[in-house]
């Protein structure tokens, strides 16, 4: 890509598992993104947030078991306000069964713990890279 990808992370609700999304914001921004990291949040003030920074992509960091309402939401609301090229990402402890849902509630895709963060980098700039192309 020619420029350099926005990307917006959030604990998504009240989750108190701070600590995996800090360090994979930095990892992202080591990695070459533009980061800004919004602490916990809910789908409204993420959407609100990711449209005024101008985001490419939202990242979602979940450990509470809220991520089969408040993920698909953020998509929900983004397709209300007829926002189509904010992709949205999700992490955590996700459960396998679970993902097919996430998927094709407009999830991008979702990342479980240990995946590498060259293999989010590669997924991100990949997918935006079709966007472009389109």
């Amino acid at each position: 890509m020619d420029k350099k990808i926005k990307i917006v992370t959030v604990k998504l609700g009240l989750d108190i598992h701070w600590r995996g999304i800090v360090v994979l914001s930095r990892m992202l921004r080591d990695a070459g993104m533009e980061v800004v990291y919004l602490g916990n949040q809910f789908p409204e003030q993420i959407v609100e947030a990711a449209i005024q920074e101008g985001a490419d992509v939202i990242g979602l960091s979940t450990l509470g078991g809220n991520h089969m309402s408040l993920g698909p939401k953020v998509v929900e609301l983004l397709r209300e306000k007829g926002i189509d090229d904010i992709m949205v990402i999700m992490g955590g402890v996700i459960p396998e069964e679970d993902v097919p849902a996430l998927k094709e509630k407009g999830i991008a895709e979702v990342f479980g713990p240990e995946t590498k963060v060259d293999s989010i980098v590669s997924f991100v700039e990949s997918e935006l890279e079709k966007e472009n192309v389109k």
